[in-house]
């Protein structure tokens, strides 16, 4: 039986969308894969996320790369990081919104504070998963 497939999705998958995608590889991939994709596509991601999940995890992210939609494959679970955007319709079975503020252009701190909480959430839908509770 194959693993259920989470997509993180904002709008440039430069930054939070990246960060869950990390995270959830270093702590559920047993459980689900994770992959994520914007609707726009930036040059390169958010090198201060990149640096604040290595500091915080000792996890390089760094090959990861901005992919649009259409490079996902089909997904199960589709995870909205709080783009205040309408994200287009995706095919899946189940879909939620984290709410999270974008980082980007902001302080340190909270980048740090938004991996915490993004930790937090890939833990509890880990939970979730397993546990047949969506």
């Amino acid at each position: 039986m194959s693993k259920v497939k989470v997509g993180f999705i904002c709008v440039h998958n430069s930054c939070r969308s990246q960060m869950a995608e990390a995270l959830g590889k270093l702590f559920a991939s047993d459980v689900f894969e994770s992959y994520s994709a914007g609707t726009e596509l930036v040059p390169e991601i958010n090198q201060k996320a990149v640096k604040t999940i290595f500091d915080l995890y000792d996890y390089d992210m760094s090959h990861q790369y901005s992919k649009r939609l259409e490079e996902l494959p089909e997904l199960d679970i589709v995870i909205t990081m709080g783009c205040n955007v309408k994200c287009p319709l995706i095919k899946c079975s189940y879909r939620e919104d984290w709410g999270l503020e974008d980082p980007s252009g902001k302080e340190d701190w909270l980048f740090r504070d938004t991996a915490k909480r993004i930790e937090e959430k890939v833990l509890d839908l880990k939970d979730r998963i397993k546990n047949n509770r969506l």
